[in-house]
């Protein structure tokens, strides 16, 4: 027995030795980041904002590789099984870590258990919106006009499935109201049916809906996010009509489960400094992002876990099946 022992423990001791002197030298080749989404759009601002300035501090060039779609499923895929080695990190969007796994009948990987989340970076609110025919200023008002003329009003949505689509349906049944909806696969074209006038109301995310509302061919009716919006303080928040309404957009920093703790607590460290850095926060603001800073380990998987909970509560109120 004694023998045994010393022919075993020396390997095990060696091999504890191999990971912390390799977390001790990383990063020693370049990083790589994985959108799930096309080029171009909201995440690719976000993601270059955290590249540049997370390249800087640790001194490795982080390159941005955009794996789009599938709903989200080619990119995390691609991610989720990727080496552990603290190279690769998923750019994760709430709809690929907590609305797919309600809106898909099964996925090639588990979301929650496939990945480590590393840290909080951005959030995007959506905003209720009206042509400015609409005979209402604020939700109260639009609930109250559904009501007494239930064939008046449609909403354009980007599907039922996607985060527009699942937040009118919410809306819907908590006003108890039958404003029924219009699918479209590019928003954009939604966008336009309603400043025309052939569609009353759509929900869009804020960046999308700056330039429209200026120009006052969009009218806000409410934020979904819990409190009224700085930049828009008159619009109200669902949440003042329905009380604990809170859906937004967000994304995170992940890595595949089985990182070195290492490098883990070293690039969540590094990334609430980013978070927290005045110019990242302005440049994400300026392109209507909001940012809380990275947050601990503890409280970015809290946080997840919790908008899990909240989406399939959602999910399942609406009565969304998956597919």
């Amino acid at each position: 027995m004694t023998m045994t022992i010393r022919w075993i423990l020396p390997p095990v001791l060696m091999l504890g030795a191999l990971t912390t002197a390799a977390a001790q030298s990383w990063p020693d080749r370049p990083i790589k980041f994985i959108s799930s989404q096309a080029a171009g759009g909201g995440t690719d601002i976000i993601g270059r904002v955290v590249a540049d300035r997370l390249s800087a501090r640790l001194g490795q060039p982080v390159v941005f590789e955009n794996r789009p779609g599938g709903g989200n499923v080619i990119g995390t895929q691609a991610a989720a099984r990727s080496a552990p080695d603290g190279y690769t990190f998923f750019l994760a969007s709430a709809a690929a870590l907590v609305t797919d796994p309600y809106t898909f009948k099964s996925l090639p990987y588990d979301p929650m258990k496939d990945f480590t989340v590393i840290s909080r970076i951005a959030e995007v609110t959506f905003l209720l919106l009206a042509h400015p025919d609409v005979p209402a200023k604020n939700l109260p008002e639009l609930v109250a006009y559904a009501k007494t003329n239930p064939d008046k009003l449609q909403i354009a949505t980007d599907g039922p499935r996607r985060f527009s689509g699942m937040i009118a349906a919410w809306i819907n049944k908590l006003a108890g109201t039958n404003i029924s909806y219009v699918p479209y696969t590019q928003m954009t074209q939604g966008v336009q049916d309603v400043i025309a006038g052939r569609v009353q109301l759509l929900i869009l995310a804020v960046p999308a809906a700056k330039g429209q509302i200026a120009a006052g061919k969009l009218r806000p009716l409410a934020a979904t996010s819990a409190n009224r919006l700085p930049e828009l303080p008159d619009v109200q928040a669902v949440a003042e009509t329905f009380p604990g309404f809170d859906f937004a957009g967000w994304w995170v920093l992940a890595a595949p489960t089985g990182v070195p703790a290492d490098i883990v607590a070293r690039v969540n460290r590094e990334m609430d400094v980013i978070m927290k850095d005045p110019e990242a926060v302005g440049r994400l603001q300026s392109a209507g992002f909001r940012t809380r800073g990275g947050g601990t380990l503890k409280e970015v998987s809290d946080f997840v876990q919790g908008q899990h909970t909240a989406w399939g509560t959602l999910v399942k109120e609406i009565g969304l099946q998956p597919e």
